[in-house]
């Protein structure tokens, strides 16, 4: 059995940022490792120009998340802005250039998370947990404009997880129950996804590429015994 810290990410407006340039900043349907380090990282104070932090709070952790499945589909919308003093080489620009862009949001998405340890974890379950409590730095849900409609961890414990033998396991114990799970554990029986959003710490705005593990949660017939929130307590 393994302990998972759930982590419900909720708000009218989430931007979670794929490989793309000034003129159109695609969002993904789910957040991604290099976002979900970001979050943890803002939480826990970790510096950007931290490398050490940074690569001990990288090697620390591993993620799936579930899309929550609600009344209603999140639907995604196109914000258009321009930007001045864009960069150089987008398309050729010979200065900086006032640009148009397109940005990329989801209204509406609910997201649960689970996170547990690797097993040489520097910055533990606990940690992560007074730090999503009590945040060093405003948590936003991809882009500052995207503020939190309810806190990271929904729990009356101090310190609780759901302890699951796995995480898929975690996240069919925690409400809304049913979704789309994404997660960095799998097996052969899973489809699986190839992305590249994990940041390489001394190259930034690099990243290098892993394996992502694709299935479906369905709403169970009878209520489970643990939600978030009311859930078993390790720790």
């Amino acid at each position: 059995m393994r302990g998972h810290l759930i982590v419900k990410l909720a708000g009218p407006l989430q931007s979670w940022g794929q490989h793309s340039f000034e003129g159109l900043r695609t969002s993904a349907r789910w957040p991604g490792r290099s976002a979900l380090l970001g979050l943890l990282g803002a939480c826990l104070g970790i510096d950007r120009q931290d490398r050490e932090g940074l690569r001990a709070l990288a090697d620390s952790v591993a993620f799936a998340v579930r899309c929550d499945r609600g009344e209603h589909e999140p639907q995604k919308m196109t914000d258009y802005h321009t930007v001045k003093n864009a960069r150089v080489d987008y398309q050729g620009l010979k200065s900086h250039e006032t640009i148009q862009t397109w940005r990329e949001y989801w209204q509406d998405a609910k997201y649960t998370v689970a996170v547990w340890s690797q097993p040489k974890a520097v910055v533990t379950l606990d940690r992560l947990h007074q730090a999503l409590c009590k945040p060093v730095y405003t948590p936003v849900l991809g882009r500052r404009s995207c503020p939190l409609a309810c806190p990271l961890v929904q729990s009356l414990f101090a310190k609780a997880v759901v302890t699951a033998p796995d995480a898929l396991s975690a996240l069919a114990a925690v409400a809304p129950f049913a979704g789309m799970v994404y997660s960095e554990e799998g097996s052969g029986k899973q489809r699986e996804l190839r992305l590249r959003d994990v940041p390489l710490v001394d190259r930034p705005r690099q990243f290098a590429a892993r394996r992502v593990f694709v299935q479906q949660l369905e709403q169970p017939e009878t209520k489970p015994e643990t939600e978030a929130g009311d859930h078993h307590v390790s720790g």
